[in-house]
């Protein structure tokens, strides 16, 4: 499901705005301070998730939000109650807040987001949360190293075999850039040749699925790692992003010196968490939606944020909205910019 537009009427009691928003890849926001453009996002990230009082307490008339099979949300508030109705082929029915919450997944990435909630709801720092999260799931992800067999009923042979088998071999080497490794059978090789099936047809069956079993639960995990390093280490220019040998993230200077997560710059953090959030929190598929991402970012890591995010977009297949002061973040892509106006239409 994709969203094609959104209109707000009466927000704040001075504003109408209608957003249209691209079907794949990046959308901006565009506006000056006071045009209600974070507050617009977030209600699109309130009204998906089913959060109906936190509607409640935004001051607007009416919300329109169109979505690709021609299905129409309309969100309208009274001084004391709220009405979301859907309309399809002209008719108009009540939704809930649960139907709301299973119509599109969404990720919202805050203005505040530097910060995060730790154990007991205490206030901890993202950068490390999320970063020792990365390290629980990679730990966890390369526990086992066994091949696992699972049952399979194929009639591939020969050169289907080969094929299957180079292909596999094409991904487990890219996920072992991540550090996830198999332990192959003693006697075995991979990929196989023709004479190695023709000799041990069977086992290099075994082998063959038993691969695509491993390769299929943590391809995904692997190709999350790289991608974020190869995008954080693009912004980078004094240090790099790596996993160490015990799988924790560390940022190693030039002159080999590990830096202490808390002792990275502000901007570096921030490119860190926004782009941890879409690569490891988000399905794909999913509606993000970033406020200000220009904060603590030079200019010239503004003018090249829209192309790594248009790389994570492709990537996921996610619609991405961003809301922006910041000319620099739209750069050469005024194209696919909403200018926000202040009043009414």
């Amino acid at each position: 499901m994709k969203i094609r537009t959104i209109s707000v009427y009466g927000l704040f009691g001075r504003h109408d705005h209608t957003v249209n928003v691209f079907g794949d890849g990046i959308t901006y926001i565009h506006s000056p301070n006071g045009c209600g453009k974070s507050t617009l996002i977030k209600m699109i990230y309130m009204l998906f998730t089913g959060d109906t009082e936190g509607l409640r307490n935004v001051m607007f008339e009416r919300m329109d939000v169109s979505l690709s099979d021609d299905t129409n949300i309309i969100v309208e508030r009274t001084e004391n109650e709220l009405f979301i109705q859907m309309q399809r082929n002209e008719l108009e029915t009540e939704i809930s807040a649960d139907e709301l919450s299973s119509i599109l997944r969404t990720t919202y990435i805050s203005a505040e987001r530097t910060f995060a909630s730790g154990a007991g709801g205490r206030t901890v720092g993202a950068v490390e949360t999320y970063a020792h999260e990365l390290s629980s799931k990679l730990i966890a992800a390369k526990r086992d190293r066994k091949l696992i067999v699972p049952s399979y009923d194929d009639d591939m042979m020969g050169d289907e075999l080969v094929f299957r088998a180079k292909d596999l071999n094409a991904k487990l080497n890219f996920i072992r850039d991540a550090g996830f490794d198999i332990d192959i059978p003693s006697g075995l090789r991979f990929p196989p040749t023709r004479y190695d099936l023709m000799e041990s047809e069977k086992e290099y069956k075994d082998l063959i699925h038993g691969i695509g079993e491993f390769v299929g639960r943590n391809y995904y995990l692997s190709e999350s790692v790289i991608v974020l390093k190869d995008i954080v280490n693009g912004f980078l220019f004094d240090k790099d992003m790596k996993i160490d040998e015990n799988d924790h993230i560390v940022f190693s200077l030039d002159n080999g010196t590990t830096l202490p997560l808390a002792n990275l710059s502000s901007g570096e953090k921030q490119i860190f968490i926004m782009f941890y959030r879409m690569l490891f929190e988000t399905p794909p598929s999913s509606f993000v939606m970033i406020d200000e991402p220009e904060i603590s970012l030079h200019v010239s890591w503004q003018q090249r944020m829209g192309h790594a995010l248009k790389d994570v977009a492709r990537l996921r297949d996610l619609q991405i909205l961003v809301a922006t002061h910041s000319p620099q973040i739209v750069h050469d892509d005024w194209d696919l910019t909403n200018e926000l106006e202040a009043g009414r239409a």
